[in-house]
């Protein structure tokens, strides 16, 4: 959970230590460009809206507890902690975001830059919606998406169905030794068997 309100920031349970500056918030619609040939203008179609980003900015300075380094240790702890493969998923608390319609973010990027005085450290944090996607089967002919624990089997037409009953059985053998017709031809198997002896 992620609270933010006039003076902190809480991530996970723990306030973001130092100064915050500021919060802001940039979505874009997604706009596509058509080639067309014989044209030089590049007719746009929109195709919908890309995942809103959050960006946080915090001054890291020195305090009585401790240096603006530690305080940029526990801000990379929340980010990634040792070991983890995966950033995790947030419900982010504020009035600013509500009014925007995000309420799940992830932890996207944390940038860290030190001025020449090196009196403080500016942090950027940025956030990106999270929109989880439910994908189905979908049943027919037509192409289908699938999550990764579903599977599908396909049954035979019925067109297949009638040949496979009406086109017969195989010859039986009685004899499952007997020389096959297709190389039943002693000057053949006698050759072979010369070769093999050979070897």
């Amino acid at each position: 959970m992620i609270y933010v309100d006039d003076n902190t920031i809480k991530v996970g349970g723990v306030v973001l230590p130092g100064l915050y500056k500021s919060l802001e918030i940039k979505t874009e619609a997604k706009v596509e460009e058509q080639e067309v040939e014989g044209s030089t203008a590049k007719p746009k179609q929109a195709t919908g809206y890309e995942d809103a980003k959050i960006t946080l900015e915090i001054i890291l300075e020195d305090g009585p507890g401790n240096t603006k380094e530690d305080k940029l240790e526990q801000i990379q702890a929340l980010f990634r902690r040792s070991g983890q493969a995966e950033p995790e998923v947030h419900q982010i608390v504020n009035e600013h975001t509500s009014k925007r319609g995000v309420s799940s973010v992830i932890f996207k990027s944390l940038s860290t830059k030190e001025t020449n005085k090196k009196e403080e450290i500016a942090v950027s944090i940025e956030f990106w919606e999270y929109v989880p996607m439910t994908i189905t089967a979908a049943k027919g002919r037509a192409a289908a998406s699938f999550t990764a624990s579903e599977e599908t089997v396909r049954q035979p037409s019925d067109g297949w169905s009638k040949y496979l009953g009406s086109r017969g059985t195989a010859p039986k053998i009685s004899n499952k030794l007997s020389n096959s017709p297709a190389v039943d031809n002693e000057q053949f198997r006698t050759a072979g068997q010369l070769v093999l002896e050979g070897m």
